[in-house]
């Protein structure tokens, strides 16, 4: 796996997530409740994590690519869109089917995290 993709991913991701995060502190107090903003600071923390772990992966990557790797940063990217956009987008619009996005971005977070788990249990060779 190349490292590039989930570079460029974990730097537009974390570049959103804190244009996301400026809104959501100064203009969008004035249109959304509490409960929306509670929720867009929850996407906005879960995006930034993910894309720290995103730039983690692919530091790895870039020493010894593996398929645990691979499969950590497609979990950690998918996990970004569907979680954090279906938390944006259910508080934005609110559309409730938006909201069943979350629990499989949480699975594919889930997945990237034991991904890497693996990478470090059997992928790695000091």
């Amino acid at each position: 796996m190349s490292p590039r993709w989930p570079l460029c991913f974990a730097g537009l991701s974390a570049a959103l997530a804190v244009f996301i995060a400026a809104g959501a502190a100064h203009d969008l107090k004035e249109w959304l409740g509490t409960e929306e903003l509670t929720r867009i600071h929850t996407a906005v923390r879960y995006q930034i994590w993910h894309a720290l772990a995103l730039l983690g992966t692919a530091a790895l990557a870039a020493v010894k690519p593996t398929a645990w790797l691979r499969v950590a940063a497609y979990g950690f990217a998918v996990g970004s869109i569907l979680f954090c956009g279906g938390l944006y987008l259910l508080s934005f619009t609110g559309i409730a089917i938006f909201g069943w996005l979350a629990p499989l971005g949480g699975l594919a977070f889930l997945t990237g995290w034991l991904a890497l788990a693996g990478h470090g249990w059997r992928g790695m060779k000091l």
